[in-house]
């Protein structure tokens, strides 16, 4: 099916330009979010008559994106979930929490507008992107910890692996010195 954007739409073109898309790929996205009209001569007449306006409107619409996504690109926001000792989460970090978290931060993002490229299934800091307009994409890390104080430790740089295996090599090196005190006691008392 022939299509006429009416909006950059990712990996398949710039608005105004007619595309070959799948039917399915059209009735199902591009028409009823109104990203695409079809390539007939009414509406071909009819987007030409309203390019203009249309050009100007998603101006104004990158400008803000731009101007929200200044402040936002580079920020860091603190996830706290239950997780395992291991470090993996039960459930994971959806783009609702993501929203929600950039939201109380003063941010105008919805979920639609963030994209996880794999799940978030661990604690550990992870870097998502949100596309504010086709145009602007902003990346954002998040810092999924179990507490505020993990989540500092995190940020200085060390994981939860890195800090759990130091409190056992502790553990093990105090396991071992008591028990070598206790076999020089030992041999102290066979003289």
């Amino acid at each position: 099916m022939q299509v006429i954007l009416l909006q950059r739409v990712a990996k398949l073109g710039q608005m105004g330009e007619v595309v070959n898309v799948k039917d399915g790929y059209a009735r199902n996205f591009l028409l009823p979010q109104g990203k695409a009209l079809r390539a007939n001569e009414g509406n071909i007449k009819s987007f030409e008559a309203k390019k203009v306006q249309l050009e100007v409107v998603n101006l104004e619409t990158r400008k803000e994106a731009e101007a929200v996504g200044a402040k936002l690109d580079g920020q860091i926001f603190l996830i706290i979930r239950s997780a395992s000792d291991a470090g993996a989460l039960y459930g994971s970090v959806t783009t609702r929490d993501v929203a929600d978290v950039a939201t109380e931060a003063g941010f105008a993002v919805n979920r639609g507008q963030i994209v996880l490229d794999r799940p978030i299934k661990d604690l550990g800091i992870h870097t998502v992107s949100a596309v504010l307009h086709p145009e602007v994409i902003v990346k954002v890390k998040l810092n999924v910890a179990r507490s505020p104080e993990e989540a500092e430790l995190q940020a200085s740089g060390k994981s939860i692996q890195d800090l759990a295996a130091e409190a056992e090599a502790a553990a093990e090196f105090e396991i071992a010195e008591l028990f070598g005190d206790m076999g020089a006691a030992q041999d102290g008392e066979d003289l």
